[in-house]
């Protein structure tokens, strides 16, 4: 068993599974660890680095992915060295990988399993890919390739993009926003840390807490301190957050990870604050057109549109691949934004912008929309009962593709990820969520995998969330 150095760092912005991951990979790639070389076991490996076994796990589940290990069922996990093809009869099930992902809300691919088995990615975050239409999604490439190229930069993003959104934003959001109101992002963790570097170095953020770590370490990497605010089953406790801080970041339409939408009053309350008190509120909608047998509540953007930022994205209803998001934000701070990314030369690539614009235009994402719903909501309904099956309940499932199983303990969220694990069953853990919360749990998440993978993936999932 080799064991090489390896640093992990707490106040770092990369989650401590992406670190361990790096480390060993980078590891492999100098030689330090050989071909051949058999690893520590999650469990030990943990206790040698002082985290728990879900970060020790999901590193291994990493890179059982990409190739740079092998497991042998029983007898360990070993180095392969240089990453190399699938061998014939494997096949990785694949998200697109995003709220916490640790993933996301967002994120990154963190699969495994046994060698030569399916490899089913659980974790929340992903877009369901399968029910885009390819048609339409090429229809809308080839119409965006029409176009002329750029000749002049512009930071606000493309004009049809812009346009398309503020509609979108008016009739599934109900906000009302012109165009010259939108500012084109990457997404929202990008446009997090856009907005973070307008704040004073220093300044202390309120975060949900559980939350989504990214950006929590979008926050940290701008010189910003991180404080963390419970949650409970309707979202952020606008009460507990603490005076003086400059902004508070939250996931009011559906709280990630635990699934919570923030009742009016409380939308209210935080508004009201934020005025009274000077003080930002970033409002991450990061998956607020996917919601079920529920009316929508008023976006705090539009309670607020002089205190509240408003961010959107393309990356968990229609895919990644497009780069888009969004931002509506008060006039002074996207004149100071736009000021910013003018004197850096930075702005957000522009052709998956034209690509979403078209699909607006032809009234394909409309469709796209109704018929995502349509799936999701039948998908939600296989991982509701897979879960009552397993003898528990299930959290936030009124909107999303995600839902939280609450467990009684950190040991047992450790246990049924590693049960899952060794099923090829890859799910995220609540703990991966949290700063100072002691919540636990597992979140699963049913967008990603093609439906006939997903059933049998919660037939394992029944399987590991079954007390031994």
């Amino acid at each position: 068993m080799e064991v090489p150095p390896l640093v992990v760092d707490r106040g770092a912005p990369e989650p401590l599974a992406v670190q361990v991951a790096s480390g060993l990979r980078a590891a492999a790639a100098r030689g330090v660890l050989a071909a051949g070389a058999r690893l520590p076991s999650t469990r030990e490996l943990a206790r040698l680095l002082g985290t728990s076994r879900t970060v020790t796990a999901a590193a291994y589940d990493q890179l059982l992915a990409e190739g740079w290990v092998a497991a042998r069922r029983g007898v360990g996990t070993f180095v392969v060295g240089l990453p190399a093809a699938p061998r014939g009869g494997e096949r990785v099930v694949r998200g697109a990988g995003g709220p916490g992902r640790p993933r996301g809300a967002g994120g990154e691919e963190v699969l495994g399993g046994a060698a030569g088995e399916d490899l089913l990615d659980l974790r929340a975050g992903a877009p369901c890919t399968e029910a885009l239409d390819r048609t339409a999604w090429r229809r809308a490439w080839r119409a965006a390739g029409g176009r002329p190229p750029d000749h002049l930069p512009d930071p606000r993003g493309d004009g049809a993009f812009r346009a398309a959104v503020a509609e979108h934003l008016l009739r599934h959001r109900g906000l009302p926003a012109g165009p010259d109101d939108v500012t084109a992002t990457t997404g929202t963790s990008a446009a997090v840390a856009e907005v973070a570097a307008l704040l004073p170095r220093g300044a202390r953020v309120a975060v949900e807490d559980p939350g989504y770590r990214r950006s929590t370490g979008a926050l940290r990497a701008a010189g910003l301190v991180p404080v963390p605010v419970p949650v409970d089953d309707d979202g952020l406790v606008v009460d507990a957050v603490p005076p003086g801080v400059a902004a508070v970041v939250c996931t009011p339409a559906h709280q990630f990870p635990t699934g919570g939408r923030l009742p009016v009053a409380r939308r209210a309350q935080l508004v009201a604050r934020a005025r009274a008190e000077g003080l930002l509120v970033l409002e991450d909608d990061y998956d607020g057109e996917l919601r079920y047998d529920v009316a929508p509540l008023p976006l705090l953007a539009s309670l607020g549109p002089d205190v509240v930022v408003h961010l959107g994205t393309t990356s968990k209803t229609v895919s990644p691949t497009l780069g888009a998001g969004w931002l509506v934000a008060p006039e002074e701070l996207r004149h100071r934004l736009l000021a910013a990314r003018t004197e850096v030369g930075a702005r957000p690539p522009r052709a998956g912008q034209r690509v979403l614009a078209e699909l607006a235009a032809s009234g394909d994402l409309a469709r796209h929309l109704r018929r995502l719903r349509r799936e999701l909501v039948a998908r939600r309904a296989l991982v509701l009962a897979a879960v009552e099956a397993a003898g528990h309940r299930a959290q936030g499932g009124a909107a999303g593709a995600h839902v939280v199983v609450p467990l009684p303990s950190r040991e047992e969220e450790e246990d049924v990820v590693a049960r899952a694990r060794s099923a090829s069953v890859a799910l995220g853990g609540l703990a991966e969520s949290c700063l100072a919360s002691d919540r636990a749990g597992v979140v699963v998440g049913w967008a990603a995998p093609r439906r006939s993978d997903l059933e049998r993936g919660l037939e394992r999932l029944v399987a590991a969330l079954r007390p031994t």
